[in-house]
């Protein structure tokens, strides 16, 4: 979506200015812009490993001073001013910045709140959204307040704009801590960690001896750094789908993910039973935390022996498994015994 008004304005020939483009993913058609003189925020661990394999320069927070700046709009509002934020702190008075992004996403109220602010020099729609230049005037036309900050979350503990549940515990958190045994396995992995409420629950019980905490949004790993202060806990920024250990686990316990943008996939949360699997021993423990209405129950069946529902309600129900195996070892076990 993006590339078409990327190409729209910027002709698919690269300028040489030095640009800094902020929320650029590896979908991004960035066929307009030189390696060698874009830099790119990105804070998941996906798309920032994508990017670098193409050779940009990727970073998850902006460094230097730069002709121009990009803002891709996250879906969060607080989060998108905080972008804008970042980007104003690295331009001179009077170099462009342009804002992206679709519709669904607020790009006319983002174009409403900055018209407010200072005049738009140039707009373009296309492809469901609207690319449009501001050109930066004397420092102290922002408002304060679109900076990041620190949301208090939970007691004790901070979030930051854009992060999965930022401004409290996700209820269905709160649902799988409610039905896991009071002593947890020795070795555990929180997968998709987030800001690391879990994690610290985790922590409060007996029997753990050192946690993973595996999140891919490097903000949000950041805010589990500060959160999670026991020394049992590690902190991996990476990719849940394809994590790996060097020893196998006997726990891991997880809230996956089942959101793409504003679209429900399943598949998501099928990737991480998956990816929990390859990391449990044959005799260790899953437990998770899924919306009533998805199907993971097959998924499960396929990685695990042994897959039951402990608890829940009419929104979440709490799964637990165990004997891990590789997708389809169960079947081609019960096929050899039928022979």
């Amino acid at each position: 979506m993006a590339g078409s008004r990327l190409e729209l304005v910027f002709g698919g020939v690269p300028s040489g200015q030095k640009m800094l483009l902020i929320g650029a993913d590896s979908a991004t058609d960035l066929d307009s812009f030189d390696t060698g003189h874009v830099q790119i925020v990105q804070n998941g661990f996906a798309d920032h490993q994508a990017l670098k394999a193409r050779g940009y320069e990727v970073v998850t927070a902006a460094a230097g001073q730069f002709d121009a700046a990009i803002v891709f709009l996250p879906r969060s509002r607080s989060a998108a001013r905080a972008r804008i934020a970042e980007a104003v702190a690295h331009l001179s008075p009077g170099a462009a910045l342009w804002i992206d992004g679709q519709k669904t996403d607020g790009i006319d109220a983002v174009m409403k709140e900055l018209r407010a602010l200072l005049p738009i020099d140039e707009a373009h729609s296309r492809a469901h959204g609207k690319i449009f230049r501001v050109t930066l005037p004397q420092p102290g036309w922002l408002p304060g307040d679109w900076a990041a900050r620190d949301h208090l979350a939970a007691p004790g503990m901070v979030t930051r704009p854009g992060v999965f549940s930022a401004d409290a515990p996700d209820p269905a958190s709160r649902a799988l801590v409610a039905h896991l045994p009071e002593k947890l396995p020795t070795r555990v992995v929180d997968l998709g960690a987030g800001w690391g409420w879990l994690s610290a629950e985790l922590l409060k019980r007996p029997g753990i001896e050192q946690l993973h905490l595996v999140e891919s949004d490097h903000v949000a790993l950041d805010c589990a750094r500060r959160n999670v202060t026991d020394q049992r806990a590690r902190f991996h920024w990476a990719d849940a789908l394809d994590f790996r250990l060097s020893d196998p686990v006997n726990g891991v316990v997880m809230n996956p993910p089942f959101h793409e943008g504003r679209s429900a996939e399943p598949r998501l949360g099928a990737g991480f039973i998956r990816s929990a699997a390859g990391l449990l021993t044959g005799a260790g423990r899953l437990w998770m935390v899924a919306n009533r209405h998805l199907p993971y129950e097959q998924v499960l069946r396929e990685c695990f022996a042994d897959v039951s529902e402990i608890g829940g309600d009419s929104r979440f129900k709490i799964l637990t498994a165990t004997g891990a195996q590789r997708p389809g070892a169960r079947r081609m076990q019960q096929k050899g015994k039928r022979r």
